[in-house]
């Protein structure tokens, strides 16, 4: 899919309000962890070592964000993503990073390992 060019405001607000919501670090740990598969809230909470209220209210946002999706098991929710592009997002993120850490160490005499 190609964007228009240029952005129309409300393509521009969307843009933004999805950045928004991965742009917290919790959210990025939580999306990290589902990268392995699904898991309860009560699994996210004791993998992140953080309260179930704070799990759950990030679990919320990326929820309705259309992000993870959510199913019914007993008692227990199970969250997976359900939009693997933010997945995709990170990774080039990340590999962008990787380029400035080695091109820094570069100018600076070093190596970045």
């Amino acid at each position: 899919m190609s964007l228009p060019h240029p952005l129309s405001e409300p393509v521009v607000e969307l843009i933004a309000r999805r950045f928004r919501v991965i742009g917290e670090p919790m959210r990025i740990r939580i999306l990290d962890h589902l990268r392995d598969g699904e898991a309860t809230v009560a699994e996210l909470t004791e993998s992140l070592g953080t309260s179930q209220q704070n799990v759950s209210k990030h679990l919320g946002v990326l929820h309705e964000a259309g992000i993870l999706g959510r199913r019914k098991q007993g008692t227990s929710t199970i969250y997976a993503i359900s939009d693997a592009t933010v997945l995709g997002l990170c990774e080039q993120v990340c590999g962008g990073l990787q380029r400035q850490f080695t091109d820094l160490a570069e100018l600076v005499g070093g190596s970045v390992r």
